[in-house]
């Protein structure tokens, strides 16, 4: 009955935002905003693929026609987006980390179209929005319970580039585990890549081959040597236990549909601006949770999820800041 009611507000909404433009009711049938994205990686990597998920469950409902390019190559990332543009998409959508210069050119060239890009810097008047993935929450929660399960005391953690978006979420992990065992220990690696499972899974091998008995997956590959090797593993942005239901304890979820909800219902009002979205992908705007235990919830302690439940509560409450470090995390043991 709520679904149907809020359907019926948002479909209300839709033709009062046509009666008042002056168009004929018919127009209802070309409401649908045109949106594509570009990403350097394919559909199934898993930053990627929480935008991705977001702007098809958009297209499910009827809001928006949605089309994407996968792998772009960095040299070929400004020619799709203008592509994309001068066909006419109203909302565009992708990472720009390595082509920044080149994407906020392109912002720049087409003011009517609205971007709302992965990026590590500020807003660009008037239509350039950033996001981030602000996870840190979730990722300090699926710490403390890494540093209670943890038996040798050390913790591998296998990260793609240590940019800010990455580096916040390896301190929040690190800081989350050190509440609950200050004693201990992180070996960290960055392996230069957003999608290479082989060299992830690599360097993974070379900590467990250290000690470390739990692994941090921010990449993909990290789970798979965590299976092999018979240790557990923290996910990242998505929940991978269905696929890991031995390995993967707990993952941080990131929910990018806050984000992609308001990009649109604001590029529809004629209301789009430069913003930085990042806040969005916080606990409180529900961007982003910690992943239910699954096959894990009897298996990890009691007192120690209780710590973790009163610890997410507190967060939730504003009682409780997880600090933003995007400072390179340095490990404590090699």
């Amino acid at each position: 009955m709520k679904q149907r009611r809020r359907d019926w507000i948002a479909g209300s909404a839709a033709v009062a935002a046509v009666l008042a433009a002056g168009l004929p009711a018919t127009a209802l049938a070309q409401a649908k905003l045109k949106v594509a994205a570009v990403y350097t990686v394919p559909f199934e990597q898993q930053w990627v693929g929480r935008i991705h998920k977001a702007l098809k469950a958009a297209e499910a409902r009827g809001e928006i026609e949605y089309k994407a390019t996968e792998n772009v190559a960095n040299a070929d990332y400004e020619r799709v987006m203008r592509e994309y543009a001068q066909a006419g998409n109203q909302l565009i959508l992708g990472e720009v980390f390595g082509v920044e210069k080149a994407a906020r050119q392109v912002a720049k060239d087409f003011p009517k179209t609205a971007f709302l890009m992965g990026s590590s810097l500020k807003p660009q008047a008037p239509n350039f929005s950033v996001f981030d993935n602000y996870i840190q929450e979730p990722a300090y929660l699926t710490g403390m319970i890494a540093g209670g399960m943890t038996k040798t005391g050390k913790i591998g953690m296998v990260g793609g580039f240590p940019i800010p978006e990455v580096n916040r979420l390896m301190n929040a992990f690190m800081a989350g585990a050190r509440e609950i065992n200050p004693k201990v220990e992180f070996s960290v690696t960055f392996i230069n890549s957003w999608f290479d499972p082989p060299k992830a899974k690599e360097a993974a091998f070379a900590m467990i081959d250290k000690g470390a008995d739990i692994m941090y997956a921010e990449r993909f590959g990290v789970s798979d040597a965590a299976k092999e090797r018979g240790k557990l593993a923290i996910g990242n942005v998505i929940d991978t236990q269905a696929q890991y239901p031995d390995t993967v304890v707990a993952s941080a979820l990131w929910n990018m549909e806050p984000s992609v909800d308001r990009a649109i219902g604001l590029v529809k009002a004629g209301k789009f601006t430069a913003e930085d979205y990042g806040p969005y992908s916080m606990m409180k705007y529900k961007g982003s949770e910690l992943a239910p235990l699954g096959t894990f919830e009897k298996k990890v302690p009691a007192d120690l999820m209780a710590k973790v439940k009163a610890r997410e509560e507190e967060i939730r409450a504003g009682k409780v800041t997880v600090k933003v470090d995007d400072s390179q995390p340095k490990a404590s043991f090699k």
